[in-house]
């Protein structure tokens, strides 16, 4: 044979080659797989949000000043977290990051130190250890960013794995083809297990592997750790292809479809059981135990001569213990099984929803200016209160009006405070203008779509005998298109008649097609029932339509079974965690605000004691001047009781007040996370209704607390001037 011809066979031997797979025993490979695999960068980039795309960006630019190695240790697990996110970084570019980051809030943290040294000649130690602190959390947080993100990743693509072996299980059953089957997956599921499906296609494009099975396996082994029944599914699913008979092969088929329904109902079993003690750590450490220990920072901030300040509290209170906590919940909701994810048409209508973000800002906005009015008349005019002198009404003081309202004091030049109750009252609307604003954001933006998703839910508690007759009726001969009016007459009155009703009026009415009827854009019966449910559902209608009534009869039916099955997985669920759900709502609704409005309350009437000690004892110490023995003893009470070293009731009550917002925020998520799994309208719904809730239940048992706790403090004071 001579070298041209050679030369040709060779040629054109490479391209069948390109379009001829191994797995399906030499069955060509229509050329829309290929293109599809090339679909996966510019899915990529609009799957990944902006901040991760940020993330990415820092980390090469960091890579490129200079190079961290992280721990042999984490490096392995650094490296798979990059993988399964689909990350274009490396893990020293991760390392790097943390290094660079971690210095520069130190060095910040310095050079902030040493101009408070400079402008009041002492040095900030509790400053600088702040920055110190927050350098080092920056520094193990960005070094396990790619781990977090990974977890993240996982939850999300866990919540769509039985959904996807559905959607393959159900394809294989008319057409034995895995390509096209991961494929369907790919298109019908959402992100990321879309994302991670394409990249699967996309290594074989690459030549990174040769066949469709070395690419899937090279992907399971991520999982293998993690969601085990998921591989196994996989792998009697590609068992399938290799049976001789049709039973056996749908046998097959059936059995993982079962074996990660199975494992996810034994797994939520297990999350159900194991969930109690988490939940119960994260009430006391998060919630019990923090506010309770507020009650001593009036008298901490008082004996150490002023060395805690408010701003320190806040450190604490509003940016630690809120970050512990959110961490905390987060992975506790990361253990969390689930059945599916959000729906795509949910989000869409969810996202033409009204915006109220500028309104709610403007509310925020001039609820926080009021609150801080105190500090505005404090900078603008100083106020002075000065001890047992009465405010005039005639011929009023501007000064000493404000002092008596706001309760500023002098001492020497300097003037503290605020310590009045009136400045006291106004800072409620500093955390009200967060907790409303925020509250009402959500309200609004989910108040529609809420009622819509709630005759959703009654939809999908029967969807599951929908569907089952709808399958039989198409199992009888009738056409699809006639099936959806048999069906809605035989459930009239029911969510389910209602939809198929939609449906079978789009056919008749509008002359649209099935998938016009169920899915146009603006009539389609799924925007009346925006659930991931109904959707995916109908979404294997349509694709097993094509392939005759009796595929699409026993698709319907199957669909039926993993609904009924996913229905009682869910109830059973709910019953497993029903003690917590309920302790985690009276948290929210009432314990919490509870006892940080009596805190406040208790540590406000402190305030007010030892302030006034110290201004009746100041003026005690000043009338005994010519008994030098009293005068000393009074002295020192006085330099016990300093002025400048107690925290104004103002600031207190403010970081109490913000902290009692973030754990209503954090807990609400947590909530919502564990009952309903990945459900973000009715997340945004609770947050809505708990965030303003808790915060008027705080506000108003504080100011009560606080006003009867003063009035008491004020009557004991009175009762020992008129002994005195």
């Amino acid at each position: 044979m001579s070298e041209d011809i050679k030369e040709i066979l060779n040629k054109y031997r490479n391209k069948i080659e390109e379009h001829v797979n191994e797995e399906t025993e030499g069955q060509v490979e229509p050329q829309d797989i290929n293109d599809f695999s090339k679909e996966y960068v510019k899915f990529r980039e609009e799957v990944l949000s902006s901040n991760i795309s940020r993330y990415e960006k820092y980390c090469n630019v960091a890579d490129k000043l200079i190079k961290f190695k992280p721990p042999e240790k984490t490096l392995p697990k650094i490296q798979e977290a990059i993988d399964v996110t689909h990350l274009n970084i490396t893990p020293s570019g991760a390392a790097s990051l943390a290094a660079l980051a971690a210095l520069f809030t130190l060095l910040g943290g310095v050079i902030i130190s040493i101009l408070i040294f400079l402008l009041s000649g002492g040095f900030p130690i509790f400053t600088f250890l702040m920055f110190l602190i927050i350098s080092l959390v920056v520094l193990t947080y960005l070094n396990r960013m790619p781990i977090f993100l990974a977890t993240k990743w996982r939850l999300k693509a866990s919540n769509q794995m039985v959904l996807a072996i559905l959607y393959i299980v159900i394809y294989m059953r008319h057409t034995s083809n895995l390509e096209h089957a991961i494929k369907f997956a790919a298109q019908h599921t959402d992100a990321p297990l879309s994302l991670d499906l394409r990249k699967i296609f996309w290594d074989i494009e690459t030549r990174k592997f040769s066949t469709i099975k070395e690419s899937l396996d090279n992907y399971l082994e991520s999982w293998r750790h993690y969601n085990l029944e998921f591989v196994t599914a996989i792998h009697l699913i590609e068992s399938s292809l290799y049976e001789p008979t049709e039973s056996r092969r749908n046998d097959l088929l059936d059995k993982s479809l079962s074996v990660i329904l199975d494992g996810t109902y034994e797994k939520m079993l297990h999350y159900a059981q194991d969930i109690k003690g988490p939940v119960t750590t994260l009430h006391m450490l998060g919630v019990i135990l923090p506010i309770l220990g507020l009650v001593i920072f009036p008298l901490v901030g008082s004996f150490l001569q002023g060395l805690v300040k408010w701003y320190h509290l806040a450190f604490l209170y509003n940016i630690i213990l809120p970050v512990m906590v959110f961490f905390l919940g987060m992975n506790i909701l990361s253990k969390r099984p689930t059945g599916y994810g959000e729906s795509k048409i949910a989000e869409r209508v969810y996202q033409k929803a009204f915006d109220p973000k500028f309104l709610c800002i403007f509310i925020a906005l001039l609820l926080i200016v009021v609150g801080l009015f105190p500090l505005f008349v404090n900078a603008i005019t100083p106020a002075k209160f000065i001890p047992n002198q009465k405010c005039a009404i005639g011929d009023i003081d501007l000064g000493n009006l404000f002092g008596c309202f706001f309760g500023y004091i002098q001492v020497g030049e300097d003037i503290y405070g605020p310590f009045g109750l009136g400045a006291l009252i106004l800072s409620f609307l500093i955390p009200a203008g967060l907790a409303i604003g925020l509250g009402t954001y959500y309200k609004m933006k989910s108040k529609k779509i809420i009622e819509l998703r709630n005759e959703t839910k009654e939809l999908e508690s029967e969807f599951a005998s929908a569907l089952f007759q709808v399958g039989n009726r198409i199992g009888d001969g009738i056409p699809t298109e006639l099936s959806f009016n048999k069906v809605a007459e035989t459930m009239e009155g029911t969510p389910s008649g209602k939809f198929f009703r939609l449906v079978d009026q789009n056919i008749r009415s509008l002359g649209m097609s099935i998938q016009e009827a169920i899915f146009n854009e603006k009539n389609g019966a799924i925007l009346s029932y925006p659930s991931p449910l109904i959707e995916s559902s109908m979404e294997v209608l349509l694709e097993s339509s094509r392939k005759g009534p009796k595929i699409v009869s026993q698709s319907l039916i199957s669909i039926s079974t993993y609904v009924d099955k996913i229905h009682k997985v869910s109830e059973r669920l709910k019953d497993l965690l029903a003690e917590v759900i309920s302790s985690m709502k009276s948290q929210i609704s009432f314990l919490t605000p509870a006892i940080a409005g009596i805190v406040v309350g208790i540590s406000s009437m402190i305030v007010n004691i030892i302030v006034a000690l110290n201004l009746k004892i100041s003026s005690f110490s000043l009338e005994a001047g010519s008994d030098s023995g009293s005068a000393a003893s009074l002295t020192t009470i006085v330099d016990l009781f300093q002025v400048n070293g107690i925290i104004p009731g103002y600031f207190f009550q403010i970081v109490v007040g913000v902290y009692v917002v973030q754990l209503a925020y954090i807990l609400t998520i947590m909530q919502n996370g564990i009952e309903n799994g990945s459900d973000k309208i009715n997340e945004q719904h609770l947050l809505g209704k708990n965030l303003i809730r808790s915060f008027l239940l705080y506000a108003v048992i504080a100011i009560i607390v606080t006003i009867l706790f003063s009035s008491m403090a004020q009557g004991l004071l009175s009762a020992q001037d008129i002994t005195g």
